[in-house]
């Protein structure tokens, strides 16, 4: 049997101006693939530019965190944005983070929704198709198309593997999900997983066998080749590098998938 391999990823640089959310640093010395906050949902060209350089030097591949204009809601409020317009703002932010990446001695690459956007493509073709579409429009500055980071069987992989563009499944191992393999809402009180010991466990599961335990007790398979751990949660970073030496421990190799 092949070793299985996994990549980790994070969502950093969501704060704005003084304010600070995540332990970037600290993170960045944990994962293999760093989601950026492109100043949409938080983040600044300040923020933004210390996170590429941190990434660069510490060999974490660069990603594109794009999200709804909604800084005040931190990008998790719904919001219905005319589909030229979305793929306007996505190009934007992708183009935006590359400047920092590129003067880091870096690039961007790859692409992942956040928040509300990240779960409308999940059922929502137009929206899907739109940051589809602002992935394409970036490709001039991105050396090429840039892979889309997002659910195992949403629209937006399905949009993107019909168009050519590289897919990347991602998986949670401190979000709940449903029986049908989708990610159960943040204002749900049972959304997100705080216990560390089943955080570990699921992402261990996750990455071996493929499969974890949905909110009603059933065993769903969820195939990934990324694992997110969230970097707003307390201790995350802590919490991360017992993730990461679970897997070891389990045999799984923790690479970047770029």
């Amino acid at each position: 049997m092949a070793e299985a391999a996994i990549d980790l990823n994070a969502d950093l640089g969501e704060g704005f101006g003084r304010w600070h959310l995540t332990d970037d640093e600290a993170l960045l010395s944990v994962v293999t693939s760093a989601n950026v906050a492109c100043g949409f949902h938080a983040g600044d060209p300040s923020t933004m530019r210390r996170v590429c350089a941190l990434a660069a030097e510490r060999g974490v591949r660069i990603g594109a965190q794009v999200s709804y204009r909604d800084l005040a809601g931190f990008g998790r409020r719904a919001m219905d944005v005319p589909p030229e317009e979305l793929a306007d703002e996505i190009a934007y932010q992708i183009g935006a983070l590359q400047v920092f990446a590129r003067a880091a001695g870096s690039r961007v690459s790859y692409v992942k929704p956040h928040g509300a956007l990240y779960n409308r493509v999940v059922h929502d073709n137009e929206q899907a198709e739109a940051v589809v579409s602002g992935v394409l429009r970036s490709g001039a500055i991105c050396d090429g198309p840039l892979p889309l980071l997002g659910l195992p069987g949403s629209r937006l992989l399905a949009v993107a593997e019909g168009v050519g563009l590289p897919v990347v499944a991602e998986a949670f191992a401190d979000r709940a999900y449903t029986w049908a393999g989708t990610l159960v809402p943040r204002r749900d009180p049972d959304a997100v997983v705080h216990d560390p010991e089943a955080v570990i466990a699921r992402a261990v599961g996750i990455a071996r066998d493929g499969t974890v335990t949905a909110v009603g007790g059933e065993t769903i398979t969820v195939r990934a080749r990324s694992l997110c751990v969230h970097g707003d949660t307390p201790g995350a970073a802590q919490l991360a590098w017992r993730v990461r030496g679970a897997l070891a421990s389990a045999g799984v190799r923790v690479e970047a998938f770029t």
